[in-house]
């Protein structure tokens, strides 16, 4: 990935207090379009309150924000998505008991006649559906289906889609593949992967998982009690600086202990388990990435 490229948003020495405790300390990043920027840090690091800060839902203390050049500042959550940030959280914002269709179109129906007495154009948000899913790999048969007969992975790629079709242009995903079965977590980073690959949507990947950022991300930012203490492109980053980086912000001990990691089907490569006593968490440091297909 190339800097000659402009970056869709700048975010320069950002600091964000609530009374006298810091959340942010003077954060500065930035996310070019066409490329996964893995945001990576512990409980606590402020990972969270940047991406609700971003999101419109708390004004910044200090700092500047810019989009394509220009510098914005929100006060609600409507406004960071009028200028196209688009995110999706970890409780999707999905009715299970509704249809894929209903759920894309949340808010938002296509209707026929005016005000609240239209009626849904259902044809149409079910075509648009089915395409708009189709985009980022995923192939729905039936866009009427409940969306609680969905996989986790299948959920999250509804909720991306349709982040992406009401003009998200700088997509933020917070810890996509939480709680999701290890299958479930491999498809949601292939759809993100298919979003990366189609070049005018910036990505920030919030995560802890760090063999996840290794898998798909281009650049990396590792926060630790609200500041920066570490950034690079996946090239200038190898898996010690990493594991380095996140030690620092763990610190405990590490012991490394041998794995199978599932590539699919029925491929697995040994991988070891980075484990931190002080917390108790584990994040897999495999040897190469290159052999796992997304």
């Amino acid at each position: 990935m190339s800097d000659s490229k402009k970056p869709l948003i700048e975010i320069n020495n950002l600091v964000k207090k609530f009374g006298s405790f810091v959340a942010l300390n003077g954060v500065s990043l930035d996310v070019y379009p066409g490329e996964v920027h893995a945001l990576l840090g512990d409980n606590g690091a402020g990972k969270s309150t940047l991406i609700k800060v971003l999101a419109g839902v708390h004004p910044k203390t200090s700092g500047t924000i810019s989009i394509e050049g220009k510098e914005v500042d929100f006060s609600t959550p409507r406004q960071a998505t009028d200028v196209g940030i688009g995110t999706v959280y970890q409780d999707l914002a999905l009715n299970a008991l509704t249809s894929v269709s209903r759920n894309f179109f949340l808010g938002r129906e296509i209707k026929k006649g005016p005000g609240p007495f239209g009626v849904m154009k259902m044809k149409e948000m079910n075509e648009i559906t089915i395409a708009e899913m189709a985009k980022i790999g995923i192939n729905i048969s039936n866009p009427e289906q409940p969306v609680g007969t969905m996989s986790g992975g299948q959920r999250q790629t509804l909720a991306i889609a349709r982040a992406i079709y009401f003009g998200a242009k700088i997509l933020i995903l917070d810890e996509p593949t939480s709680a999701l079965g290890q299958k479930q977590q491999m498809e949601v980073l292939k759809t993100i992967k298919r979003v990366q690959r189609l070049g005018h949507i910036a990505i920030i990947l919030i995560t802890h998982n760090e063999i996840h950022a290794r898998l798909i991300a281009d650049r990396y930012t590792f926060l630790s009690l609200g500041e920066v203490i570490g950034k690079g492109m996946a090239e200038e980053l190898g898996g010690d600086d990493i594991k380095k980086l996140i030690e620092e912000q763990k610190f405990g001990c590490v012991l490394d202990i041998p794995l199978l990691f599932e590539t699919g089907g029925d491929q697995y490569v040994d991988v070891s388990i980075v484990v931190i006593a002080s917390v108790g968490s584990i994040t897999i440091d495999p040897p190469e990435l290159s052999e796992i297909s997304l």
